[in-house]
């Protein structure tokens, strides 16, 4: 007799009929219907923790749920996605190697890591792995801003250099993304992580934060690279900033803009495309130049970079 908490790691459909659906795991994209035992337990608890705001987190038996709330003609349907028990080692999540140990030098960088893609690519599950990651490595305080609260990263870690981290989660209030990242730097953080870029001030601000000597890490929807970059900008230039200077701070903000996708049936494994900027901002740096001007050519860029770690050698000849 399956339970809700019998799943692992997946997505939740529930109709306005309320009849669930999850994935099949024989397809890329099909659904099956799915009747656990303890659902009328579940969907009470789901509903009843509504308040107003359409993406909100439930707790369940000890696992965290992230709930979206949509209105259709027929009633109200549920797309809730289950979250894992701990938050994934990041070398664990299927990335090369090579690519996993260069990331992971950049926890004593400052500057933004921008994690891009679709919904349900598996953005917010890599940068809170890599948050994990840096606090495991290096210690410090991490601050996080969320809506609603989705990985488990809130606690204490023991990091490998005989120090102590400790991330606390926060959830945005009214929707006030601004206020929160100005908040956020008050309290003095080694990293902040910003749940997903989705309004101007959030991006204005964490542009801000970039160059200033923290390290940045959110997620954006993107098609691309280019349009994380774009999308970006757009949404800072549309708060109290110019468009040149959103491109401007992000050239001089920016360490790395990844744009994933998932692929495979069932068990489905990232795909990552990547620009890096060199860490080493005294240093002259094409990527930086090139999102400066704001004629966003960086194919070039990508592909030698993807060849060179492919191959081995260093991102950047002066490091």
């Amino acid at each position: 007799m399956t339970k809700i908490n019998d799943i692992f790691f997946s997505d939740i459909y529930i109709t306005p009929e309320k009849v669930a659906y999850i994935p099949d795991t024989l397809t890329e994209n099909g659904l099956q219907i799915f009747e656990p035992v303890d659902f009328d337990v579940f969907y009470q608890l789901v509903e009843s923790s509504y308040e107003g705001n359409s993406s909100y987190s439930v707790s369940y038996e000890g696992v965290l749920f992230r709930v979206e709330r949509i209105i259709t003609i027929n009633g109200i349907q549920y797309c809730i996605r289950k979250m894992p028990y701990e938050v994934p080692n990041f070398a664990q999540l299927g990335y090369r190697k090579d690519l996993v140990n260069y990331l992971a030098t950049l926890s004593r960088t400052s500057g933004l890591i921008l994690w891009a893609g679709a919904t349900g690519s598996g953005k917010t599950t890599s940068i809170s792995a890599l948050l994990k990651e840096f606090l495991i490595r290096e210690g410090g305080f991490a601050y996080t801003i969320e809506d609603p609260s989705e990985m488990p990263l809130d606690g204490e870690y023991t990091a490998l250099n005989g120090s102590f981290g400790l991330c606390k989660q926060t959830q945005i209030v009214n929707n006030n993304w601004g206020d929160c990242l100005k908040s956020a730097l008050r309290s003095k953080p080694r990293y902040i992580l910003v749940g997903e870029i989705r309004t101007p001030d959030a991006a204005s601000e964490c542009l801000r934060a970039a160059t200033s000597g923290h390290l940045v890490l959110s997620t954006i929807h993107a098609n691309n690279i280019t349009d994380a970059i774009n999308s970006m900008v757009k949404y800072a230039s549309a708060s109290d900033m110019s468009e040149d200077l959103a491109y401007d701070l992000l050239s001089r903000g920016m360490l790395a803009i990844m744009h994933q996708s998932l692929k495979g049936v069932g068990h489905k494994l990232p795909f990552l495309r990547f620009v890096f900027a060199n860490p080493d901002t005294t240093k002259g740096c094409q990527v930086r130049s090139i999102i400066k001007s704001g004629k966003i050519n960086l194919a070039t860029a990508i592909e030698t970079q993807m060849t060179r770690m492919v191959q081995g050698r260093p991102l950047f000849d002066n490091l």
